[in-house]
């Protein structure tokens, strides 16, 4: 089954807070254009944790990306929902 943008963004969400209760206090400011870095506060261990959950979430890879190419929230959200069956 498909997800749509605000449904693959709620979970990506929930995936955040579950890896780190610091995000529970960002989550309801986060949107689309939200950096990860500067706004959301992902190191590159995290992006990593994060990109494992995903994979195992969402049952897609990451294939052929870099960590440049996801700068916002948005970015993601974008990917998973490209790679959706």
């Amino acid at each position: 089954m498909k997800l749509n943008r605000e449904e693959i963004s709620a979970r990506l969400k929930e995936i955040l807070i579950a890896a780190d209760e610091k995000y529970r206090a960002k989550v309801n400011d986060i949107d689309f254009n939200s950096s990860l870095a500067t706004d959301i506060g992902l190191t590159s261990v995290g992006m990593l944790y994060l990109v494992i959950v995903i994979e195992e979430s969402f049952s897609i890879r990451f294939e052929n990306v870099g960590m440049d190419d996801f700068k916002t929230f948005g970015d993601i959200v974008n990917y998973i929902e490209s790679k959706q069956k």
